[in-house]
């Protein structure tokens, strides 16, 4: 917890608790209220789609703003932007306007922000701590977004199930706003670089880097593969809330179950810093992932005849979730402390786009799982990652061999 003793770290980090619990409510809350206009697993997976695409895009432009513009006034325009979509959404539920189509064009429009948002706040990290606090600040950043993920959701199945969407929806936009104010009053110099050359061009020279460097390369891709194959369930998490025949809250415990389990991979992540096997503990525990996974869908497919079925899904997806938490936190690790400063931004806006992969995955499972069920199209991208897991760990010894202590 090191990175804590800095100020500006310490002050951004508490306020960044505000817009990510906002963040996981927005995104429990839109899946229930589309599955509940619609009952549609194919509706989920465009609403997945409208979530991933626009951010997948404009990440990589979005990191290439970052390292050219003033940090700060990025991270206000994206946080005043998305409360007033929230706000929108709010009282188009509120008055019972709201439509299909209005929940997957503001979940579009959230996601084209966070294409800016979210690399932006990965290259402020180094103006906030010192150098040798950096998997310190990235164990920190995961916590927010797996302890939020593990009470927000609980939470918001409460709210829908006493009041309805719209309240979740308004106190979203009261979280972004409260970032808003944390990051106007954050006093850290942070100048825009003095980059002369065209933002596609720095996207080029981002990918050309990545390209270039096959630790980046196969960490990125085989990150890419984690979200789209393999965490497919939780985009489609209201319809196993349905096969498990649960309610409000129980959809909420499923999804906080998921945040427990990112929260215990992250404490216990923080053992292996230093291990000169952390390439092996990087594909071991995004391979067990996988195999949690397929337990969570075998208990779902077989619920009717389970008197214990959803006690079951909530203990894989939270195993699952733990083994994923200390796979990503490794790789991000790797990546943050190995990267240039003057490519911070456009690298890990690349890596950023990890993160949308998982709601596209949803628009595959939600299609294949309109002409079967939910849990065979899990099982089916499950099996397909597995594959690339293996084939990474027999064919690629750049992966098998990475050492925390390995030097960048």
């Amino acid at each position: 917890m090191s990175a804590l003793n800095h100020h500006n770290y310490f002050v951004f980090w508490s306020g960044s608790f505000a817009s990510v619990g906002a963040t996981q409510l927005q995104i429990m809350a839109q899946g229930w209220l589309l599955f509940e206009l619609t009952e549609s697993t194919i509706a989920l997976g465009y609403l997945g789609a409208a979530a991933s695409i626009p951010a997948i895009i404009m990440t990589l432009y979005g990191g290439a703003i970052a390292d050219r513009l003033n940090k700060k006034h990025v991270l206000m325009a994206t946080s005043l932007a998305v409360a007033a979509l929230l706000i929108s959404l709010a009282v188009l539920d509120a008055s019972a306007l709201v439509r299909p189509w209005h929940v997957i064009l503001v979940a579009g429009l959230i996601s084209f922000t966070s294409g800016f948002d979210w690399p932006t706040r990965q290259a402020i990290l180094p103006a906030l701590i010192d150098r040798q606090d950096m998997m310190s600040a990235v164990a920190l950043n995961s916590i927010i977004w797996q302890s939020c993920r593990m009470v927000m959701p609980a939470i918001g199945g409460i709210i829908i199930a006493l009041v309805d969407t719209w309240l979740v929806f308004l106190l979203c936009s009261i979280g972004f706003l409260i970032m808003f104010a944390v990051i106007a009053g954050l006093k850290v110099s942070l100048p825009a670089l003095a980059i002369s050359n065209s933002a596609t061009h720095q996207v080029k020279e981002g990918l050309l880097f990545i390209l270039h460097n096959r630790i980046f390369l196969l960490l990125i891709s085989l990150s890419y593969a984690a979200m789209f194959f393999g965490m497919a369930h939780i985009q489609l998490m209201p319809a196993f809330t349905a096969l498990l025949e649960t309610n409000e809250q129980g959809y909420g415990f499923l999804i906080s179950a998921t945040g427990v389990g990112s929260v215990l991979g992250t404490i216990i992540v923080g053992n292996f810093q230093h291990s000169k096997q952390l390439g092996a503990i990087i594909l071991a525990s995004t391979a067990t992932s996988g195999i949690m996974i397929y337990m969570f869908a075998l208990v779902t497919a077989f619920a009717t005849e389970l008197s214990i079925a959803f006690e079951l899904a909530v203990l894989f997806a939270t195993l699952a979730s733990m083994f994923a938490s200390m796979f990503l936190i490794s790789t991000m690790t790797v990546l943050q402390l190995r990267v240039p400063d003057e490519l911070r931004g456009r690298v890990m806006g690349f890596h950023g786009i990890t993160f949308s992969l998982m709601a596209l995955g949803g628009l595959l499972a939600g299609w294949i799982a309109s002409f079967s069920s939910a849990p065979v199209a899990v099982a089916t991208g499950i099996t397909v990652y597995l594959a690339i897991i293996i084939w990474v760990a027999i064919s690629q010894r750049e992966i098998r061999s990475i050492s925390a202590q390995t030097p960048a």
